[in-house]
């Protein structure tokens, strides 16, 4: 089997793609990768050093959901359709909506792993203002969703979002993402702190309500889900604020060993973001056996369930509450770690997600075959 996959190295969506295409190739499957958004750098694709059956094309088109992405569209639609028709794959797995509608026979599964939209709701409260680019938007992303073969998404809240806001697909699922657990450790002895991941001033993630409150452990926020490159000097705090009652350090992207390093002596994770499609950082988190605390949205209640501590949606109060309660009683939050780790490797490896995305390439190559 051969597969074009596309990917964006501005987002999470680099890691999925990491262990969706490295777990495909140890399946036997012949691997084609594009990326849009920033060139890698070398640091970035070092994981592709010693995988047999897989050709990278690197590219620098910019994303859909950006404003200068419309210019740049149909440029990559146009490069996406000839370098299909140039190495030929049996399908098509496009982290991207919009191109559900290539102009190429081969069947289409786009992953939904966020929209403008649904990030406006989620963090506004209300659609985005109705202009040119936002129109072209919404139609593009519409009609990738309605002519792809197979809509995938990681979470019901994304899938049904995805129902609400653009096209009804012709088939869609939900298959969760998935890391591979070798990657991280949960038995180093834990640290009594806090870790969350996002930007200060990305509202989605909303890491800024750890800054509200005095909070009895060490907290650290760490600037970006998407791993660093190795730089020069080794990466230090930028901001660091110590109280006698609070101690605040700001850091800014870290490369993957550090931010290892970080899940595996935090004891508690905070997953304070208000729009979430799935939540890598909190998988990562809990395969490092740390204690989730959770915003109360639809999809970390559909991911962690009961394994996770919550807090009312949206209060920095009731989180510094909420962490106050697991200072004071370490048992209960070793507790809420090892629960975390446990349905993390239950149920959101890399081998089940690759498992269940190899039945639907199955599927899909079948009715194809059928249908010719």
């Amino acid at each position: 089997m051969h597969v074009l996959v596309t990917a964006d190295t501005l987002s999470g969506v680099w890691t999925y793609a990491r262990e969706l295409v490295t777990g495909l190739v140890s399946r036997g499957v012949y691997v084609t990768l594009v990326s849009f958004g920033d060139i890698p750098l070398p640091d970035q694709t070092s994981w592709m050093e010693n995988l047999h059956g897989l050709e990278y094309h690197p590219t620098a088109f910019r994303l859909d959901w950006m404003q200068e992405g419309q210019d740049g569209f149909a440029e990559s639609c146009a490069y996406l359709t000839s370098l299909v028709r140039e190495v030929r794959p049996d399908l098509l797995h496009l982290n991207h909506l919009g191109y559900g509608s290539l102009p190429v026979k081969a069947p289409r599964v786009v992953v939904a792993h966020g929209d403008l939209v649904s990030w406006w709701m989620a963090v506004h409260g209300h659609p985005p203002r109705k202009t040119k680019w936002s129109e072209w938007y919404c139609s593009v992303i519409s009609r990738g969703v309605a002519e792809a073969s197979a809509l995938v998404a990681p979470s019901k809240w994304m899938r049904d979002s995805v129902r609400r806001h653009y096209s009804r697909p012709s088939r869609d699922l939900v298959i969760y993402n998935g890391r591979n657990p070798i990657f991280f450790n949960p038995y180093v002895s834990k640290d009594d702190s806090v870790l969350a991941v996002g930007r200060l001033l990305d509202a989605g993630r909303q890491v800024s309500l750890l800054t509200h409150h005095a909070h009895p452990l060490p907290v650290c926020i760490v600037g970006s889900e998407t791993p660093g490159h190795i730089p020069a000097l080794p990466i230090r705090a930028d901001v660091k604020v110590a109280t006698d009652t609070q101690q605040l350090a700001v850091r800014g992207p870290q490369t993957e060993a550090q931010l290892r390093i970080l899940y595996s002596r935090a004891s508690i994770f905070a997953a304070t973001s208000r729009y979430e499609p799935f939540g890598l950082p909190a998988l990562e988190a809990a395969l490092s056996r740390c204690a989730i605390v959770a915003n109360d949205i639809p999809t970390y209640r559909e991911i962690w369930g009961d394994d996770a501590i919550y807090f009312r949606s949206n209060s920095a109060q009731s989180l510094a509450k909420v962490i106050q309660r697991l200072s004071d009683d370490r048992e209960l939050c070793r507790s809420y770690a090892n629960r975390a780790y446990q349905r993390a490797r239950a149920r959101f490896t890399a081998k089940r997600m690759i498992d269940e995305y190899l039945a639907l390439y199955s599927s899909l190559l079948q009715k194809n075959v059928k249908a010719a």
